[in-house]
């Protein structure tokens, strides 16, 4: 089984425009460029040797550190042959990624969810808006900056019996904490035995 994933992979990367590959379990793991994205996809729904027809999902990562900062991850599956694969892309915040609404029409909620979340835009998305959060929400919640108590907070009011919105007061600065072990300093020699 690993021969023919290997096998596959390698015809795959004379017919595509493939960066990288590897066969990671039972699955394909490919790196393409986001310009040659929408070829890839396309060619593997409609290829008859690939039959990859159902698309499971799309997630995205974001690595702050990259120039190209977001990667996003499109799982595929072939029903014939219960095969998967896994293509993966990286662009940045400024850069859109092309929508594969056309080729895969249940790609519009995973699109939107990544949308929502990491703030990645898909160029052709018939409806791109929020999905997760509240439509005034401000941000990205999934970025690596954002900040873990958000920006606002929501609360039940008692007296005006209404769900009240509110900016986040914090009542003590951040403080960077020294996580010395105490035990540290013990004698590990004394505990040898035990070990």
């Amino acid at each position: 089984m690993l021969n023919s994933l290997i096998i596959y992979a390698n015809s795959l990367t004379r017919l595509l425009p493939v960066q990288t590959f590897e066969v990671f379990g039972h699955e394909i793991v490919i790196n393409v460029s986001k310009k040659y994205l929408l070829a890839a996809l396309t060619f593997l729904h409609h290829h008859s040797n690939s039959n990859f027809h159902l698309l499971t999902s799309i997630s995205g990562v974001d690595y702050p550190d990259r120039e190209e900062r977001f990667e996003v991850v499109y799982e595929l599956l072939n029903l014939r042959s219960n095969s998967r694969i896994r293509i993966k892309t990286c662009t940045d915040e400024i850069n859109p990624l092309p929508s594969i609404v056309e080729i895969y029409p249940s790609a519009n909620w995973w699109e939107r969810e990544v949308w929502d979340l990491l703030g990645v835009f898909f160029s052709g998305h018939p409806d791109l808006r929020r999905i997760l959060t509240d439509y005034g929400f401000e941000g990205h919640p999934l970025r690596k900056d954002f900040p873990l108590s958000g920006y606002f907070e929501l609360r039940y009011d008692e007296d005006q019996r209404v769900v009240v919105c509110e900016p986040i007061e914090l009542t003590q600065e951040f403080r960077s904490f020294d996580f010395h072990i105490p035990w540290s300093h013990v004698n590990k020699s004394r505990y040898s035995d035990i070990l």
